[in-house]
């Protein structure tokens, strides 16, 4: 009898230690939204009501013992089944909300950009489309020489972001600006040294970022479209074409440069209306500090490689080696 009630004892302290356990852990795995305002008291009914905790109770306790509850912040959390609750209460107060991860590769275009976002649902196809430079010109001051209805391609800087689930799309282009500003500032008071615009080297670091790959390629080329912009000389930037078509090609043919487009540097003199690509670090610099050469012919390979030339019988001649 002595050892069934020791048998019986032992399992019932089991018992008793896994519900307590099961009940101060997270039930589920998912978001839990906590709106501006809401009390520690709705907070905690709404983590047992939503199936997060079997006993909200310790959750509270929690709060109050740390003097915490003026401290708790609105946001979407994401929190695992398991998950003690003294974590969660840790995320709520520090403000760890759950945020959509993307990184956005360096020569992307606001388009893909905006795909991108949609895919997440973060936004609506055309929300960027639909927005303007000029929009954001008081909060950004390097935005003030863009024209007035030039997109925000070019600005919206390629890295890796952590978005809130549900910010609008003013506040999301926002966070692709300041980070823009702060990788750019750098850069603002060589580009004045120049006598050129933000746009216009934003604009030529978007055409390199498409055209080559390289560093050093990327300054080589820089210095062969600046200097056929000086001397009256079409760009004949084949980026600009697929820009037109929204084709995933290197390749163009003899009529796609005939394209009746302002953005057709085989048609018309001079720079593109505006960037057509969101270009990193590399090629801001690269238009910046272009690389002076007897180079004004380049073309890049399947493969990648960008072949240089001199004359236009040299550039023909590789144009047959290397496009077949």
């Amino acid at each position: 009898m002595k050892k069934f009630f020791i048998i019986f004892l032992f399992l019932f302290l089991i018992f008793v230690s896994f519900s307590f356990l099961n009940s101060t852990q997270s039930s589920k795995t998912g978001q839990f939204l906590i709106t501006s305002g809401q009390s520690l008291k709705e907070i905690s009914s709404n983590l047992k009501t939503e199936g997060f905790l079997k006993n909200s109770f310790l959750f509270y306790f929690y709060i109050i013992s740390e003097k915490k509850e003026a401290h708790l912040k609105s946001g979407i959390y994401f929190f695992e089944k398991g998950e003690c609750f003294v974590e969660m209460a840790r995320k709520i107060i520090k403000g760890e909300s759950y945020k959509i991860k993307i990184t956005f590769p360096e020569g992307m275009n606001l388009k893909e950009i905006e795909a991108k976002l949609v895919e997440n649902e973060l936004l609506k196809t055309g929300d960027l489309e639909s927005l303007r430079a000029s929009q954001f010109k008081e909060d950004f001051p390097f935005l003030k020489g863009v024209p007035e209805k030039a997109f925000l391609e070019g600005f919206l800087f390629p890295d890796t972001y952590f978005f809130e689930p549900k910010e609008d799309k003013n506040e999301i282009v926002k966070i692709f600006l300041k980070n823009f500003d702060k990788k750019f500032t750098f850069y603002q008071n060589e580009v004045s040294g120049t006598g050129l615009t933000h746009f216009e080297v934003i604009t030529m670091a978007s055409l390199i970022e498409k055209e080559v790959k390289t560093f050093e390629e990327k300054k080589l080329a820089s210095g062969i479209l600046w200097k056929r912009l000086e001397n009256n000389i079409p760009l004949q930037v084949d980026a600009t074409i697929t820009y037109i078509t929204g084709k995933k090609t290197t390749k163009i043919s003899k009529e796609e440069t005939q394209i009746d487009s302002p953005y057709n540097t085989y048609k018309y003199l001079g720079f593109p209306p505006g960037p057509i690509s969101n270009p990193g670090l590399e090629s801001i610099e690269a238009a910046i500090y272009p690389k002076k050469s007897n180079y004004w012919y380049y073309l890049s390979t399947p493969e990648g490689k960008t072949i240089f030339s001199k004359t236009l019988e040299e550039h023909n001649i590789a144009k047959a080696k290397y496009l077949k």
